[in-house]
Parts: C-alpha cells; structure tokens; sequence
C-alpha cells in the first residue's frame, strides 16, 4: 500500500516514513499543504498521514481541497493540537482518524492498518465522484442522495467510467469492456448510451460530471 506523509518537521517526517517502509509500505514524503495537494493529484495513494499545522496550506484546508477535488484517500492526522474543538473541526473536515503527538508509534501504526482496512472495505463497493456515488453492492447510482433510475447498460457504463473517474476512456474501450465480443456495435451505438447518461446524470446539475474529450472518448471527472 502506498502512503503520503505529511510533516513539516523534517527529522520526525523522516522517522514515519522509515518505520512505514520497516511495515512493508511503500512512502512518499513532503513537508507542506501545496505540495501535498499536488502528491496527491499526481499518484493513487491508500492513505495519508498528515499534520495540520504545516506550511502554505494548513491540514484541514488541504483535505477539504481534497475532498472538493472528488480524492477520496482516507487521512489519518497527527498533530499537536490537543483540544476537543480542534479534533472536531478535523473530523468534521473529512479526517478518518485524528492523533495528537506526542505519540507511540505502534499505535499510529495500529490506527493506520484500521483506516486502511476500513477504507479498502468501502471501496471494494462504493465508488464516490463529487455528488455522485456509484454503489456496486445495489448497482445503483445516487446523486446530492437521490437515487437514479439507470437501465442495466447504462448502469454497466457508468460504473466503468466510474471505475476509471479521472481517465479518459476510448469509445473502443467502452465497447470490449460492456458488450459482448460478438455484439455488433458502433461507435454512434456509444455516444447515444452517453448522451442518456449525462441526461439522467448531469441535466439537472450545475456541475458536469461526464465530459467528451474531442477524438478520443469520454472522462468521469471529479
């Protein structure tokens, strides 16, 4: 599993991440919000651990960044900030888990296998893009919590949009990836199946979730 750490104080950032590799993880490093934001745009990580007093953007504005970008990734934070209303405002801001330092190591490394294992059950079934969720276990769609009458077809392509939120997608890919080997389908067969989505998706919504990228396909983004 692959973890982001986030600590300005360099020597401590340094002794996490040692120990998250000596629990076989693999690690990446940085010491302020901007750049934790960009880490996590850039890659797929599991999990992160995550100060809130650090530089050019504080922990709690970095998540709710996070969490208006459609970035899911389940953060843990350790700080120093000890009073209840202040482990509030982190939980209330999206955190998973909230440690204060000074800290035992095995317990942050007890309470990090518990997000992670939280987190890998619900997205083993959940899928969530903005407003949109894409529940697997009822294969339904629910946005701003109403639910979406989607046909089995339509359902089967947002789910792979969904799958792959963030990455353009081919038409040819649609294709291989919902019908049948056999199946004589067009192209044109697609765009229509995309236009019925973004209608029962997008048409009563500010915010547009389905995109067509001009000569190459079509993007869940969020």
């Amino acid at each position: 599993m692959r973890i982001l750490v986030v600590e300005d104080e360099k020597d401590l950032n340094s002794i996490i991440c040692s120990k998250l590799v000596k629990e076989g993880y693999n690690v990446d490093a940085c010491y302020d919000g901007q750049a934790a934001l960009d880490y996590m745009e850039a890659e797929n990580y599991d999990g992160a651990i995550m100060d809130i007093m650090i530089p050019n953007k504080d922990g709690i504005t970095v998540l709710r960044e996070m969490r208006n970008a459609g970035i899911q990734v389940p953060v843990l934070f350790l700080t120093a900030k000890t009073e209840t209303q202040d482990i509030v405002r982190g939980l209330d801001a999206g955190a998973s888990d909230y440690m204060t330092k000074p800290f035992e190591f095995s317990e942050l490394m007890a309470r990090l296998r518990v997000m992670l294992r939280t987190q890998n059950q619900v997205n083993e079934n959940v899928i969530t893009c903005g407003s949109l969720v894409v529940d697997m276990n009822n294969r339904q769609a629910i946005r701003d919590g109403k639910v979406i009458d989607l046909t089995v077809r339509e359902y089967a392509i947002l789910e792979y949009l969904a799958r792959n939120r963030n990455v353009v997608v081919t038409r040819e890919q649609i294709r291989v990836n919902i019908w049948n080997i056999d199946d004589d389908v067009n192209s044109n067969v697609i765009d229509v199946y995309i236009r019925y989505l973004r209608r029962k998706i997008d048409d009563n919504y500010e915010e547009k979730l389905i995109h067509t990228i001009r000569g190459v396909g079509y993007k869940l983004e969020c």
